[in-house]
């Protein structure tokens, strides 16, 4: 196994090299958000009293359970001001692994370089190796900046610190199961989807669990972001936790160096299926559906699980209500139904912006069909640069469409199979077609940056990742409202839901529209990219 290993610290300064962009700030970027948050809560909630009022509403209120956690002491700053970014943190801590462990894996093997980088004096599994390190590192990294952010806001150490090991050690375990699933595919899309399936799996189950009554239920116990919970920093630490998933990192580390050992270079465990002897793709839109495919496919199927689970417990949330002041508010608002359209509406918010990073990733197929020469083979034929071009970012619109659909008609399903009312199915359906607009935007943005810059084209995920969190958190922190504006998905209409403001669904979709028109005209004039 030494000479397997051969190289592995070469690798490892080739990947810090090539990430020395991305590390620092995403590394960076994560202990400014907690930092931030925190002296942020300072402010809005200078004494004990406020706290406990503002814990007791948030864990009263089902929707807000589900989508973030409970706070466990309802008195400390440190939980108020970090409950949010104690599971929505942790999930982008661990789609960052994975994105971070398939692209130095899957992504090289897939484009050829790791053949070529296998040439020389350099191991059969130290690729895999390297990829380990080096997320591994900007794991630690990341919890050790965010331990020393959230100390200089004022939070106590010990908590600050236990915040930040959660943070690290579910890095460490998303990161194993990224290079568990590089091994599984033949695709870095395929690999990082599975990835992808795997934090939102994660992400569910600790919802589920988190509604428990008794709370955490045995759901959150399956969860790398639940049990990154139960730490409960400034709660009352609870450090044995933070063996689970270090545990399960140690348990995937070596199953996937098993699998990397017993496939051959470019192949996966689970291979690719023979084509017909004969083509039957007549147009680039044939060939972009026959590629994106399998990738729609496995999102339909775990969204379809989602929706499906939302919606049976929604009409749960009503009976959740442990605070009398906010039951009467909402009988007022609206009853039961109301606080239930809540729950939904804020449940299609979360499976809209999961749905857009599809779209980024579908539509993110025409840089890697540049790069890998396929498109300029299909341009020395008779198609033009508007049909290949058109081909994948249709693809890419009406796979978010249909995800959206799709969840939203599994959410109404499971709302119906639990009430009896068949009407909801129309109505969560609606309300999921809603977020559709906003989804189409990050496609556009994607069109628009290859047309213009190419090699920018990956940029579009930090994007995305700054409209999710400014959309959170941007109201808590202060931001100008002109800012968090610039996130599209808050201008999407809450549905279901009374009185809803649709006419942001009709600039959305003209912005999205402009971008895709504009980065199509940029390809046409530009020469091919390397």
């Amino acid at each position: 196994m030494t000479g397997d290993l051969r190289g592995t610290k070469e690798l490892v300064r080739l990947s810090l090299r090539r990430d020395r962009w991305l590390l620092p700030v995403s590394v960076l970027g994560f202990a400014a958000m907690a930092a931030s948050s925190a002296s942020a809560t300072a402010a809005l909630y200078p004494d004990p009293v406020a706290r406990v009022r503002a814990a007791t509403t948030v864990n009263a209120t089902a929707a807000i359970v589900a989508l973030y956690g409970r706070i466990y002491d309802p008195a400390s700053l440190g939980g108020i001001a970090l409950f949010k970014l104690t599971a929505v943190g942790a999930a982008l801590v661990a789609i960052l692994m994975v994105v971070l462990v398939v692209r130095h894996t899957r992504a090289e093997e897939e484009a050829g370089r790791l053949e070529l980088v296998g040439a020389g004096v350099v191991g059969r599994a130290a690729p895999l190796a390297a990829a380990l390190l080096t997320a591994g590192g900007a794991s630690v990294a990341l919890g050790v900046c965010t331990a020393v952010g959230l100390v200089s806001a004022g939070l106590p150490a010990t908590g600050a610190l236990a915040f930040g090991a959660g943070w690290a050690a579910t890095g460490m375990c998303f990161a194993a199961v990224a290079g568990v699933a590089a091994q599984v595919t033949t695709g870095a899309r395929a690999a990082t989807g599975l990835g992808l399936i795997a934090v939102g799996a994660a992400y569910v189950l600790r919802a589920v669990g988190d509604l428990s009554e008794a709370g955490p239920g045995w759901a959150s116990w399956l969860s790398p972001i639940g049990w990154n919970q139960q730490i409960r920093a400034f709660a009352g630490e609870r450090w044995g936790i933070l063996a689970l998933p270090l545990l399960a990192a140690a348990a995937l580390v070596p199953v996937a160096f098993a699998l990397c050992q017993r496939r051959d270079l470019g192949a996966g465990l689970v291979g690719d299926r023979p084509g017909p002897a004969q083509g039957r793709l007549g147009t680039p839109l044939g060939l972009a559906w026959r590629l994106q495919r399998p990738a729609l496919l496995a999102w339909t199927g775990a969204l379809m699980v989602l929706g499906g689970v939302l919606g049976s417990l929604a009409h749960n949330v009503a009976g959740l209500l442990d605070s009398p002041g906010l039951a009467a508010i909402i009988e007022q608002l609206g009853g039961k139904q109301g606080l239930t359209d809540a729950f939904l509406a804020a449940e299609m918010g979360l499976v809209g912006t999961i749905v857009a990073a599809y779209g980024i990733a579908a539509a993110g197929r025409l840089r890697a069909e540049e790069t890998a020469g396929h498109a300029e083979i299909m341009l020395s034929t008779a198609a033009r640069r508007g049909r290949v071009s058109a081909a994948h970012w249709l693809v890419a619109l009406a796979g978010v469409a249909w995800l959206l659909l799709v969840a939203g008609f599994a959410a109404g399903a499971g709302h119906a199979l639990a009430t009896g009312d068949l009407s909801q199915i129309g109505r969560i359906t609606i309300a999921a077609a809603a977020r559709v607009p906003s989804a189409w935007v990050l496609v556009g943005l994607v069109v628009l940056t290859w047309g213009v810059w190419p090699r920018a084209t990956a940029a579009v995920w930090g994007a995305y990742i700054a409209f999710v969190v400014i959309g959170e958190f941007g109201q808590l922190w202060g931001i100008p409202q002109v800012i968090i504006d610039l996130s599209p998905f808050v201008h999407s209409p809450l549905l279901p839901g009374p009185d809803p403001h649709v006419a942001g669904l009709l600039w959305l979709t003209a912005l999205s529209a402009a971008l895709i028109a504009a980065g199509t005209t940029a390809f046409r004039r530009r020469d091919l990219a390397p």
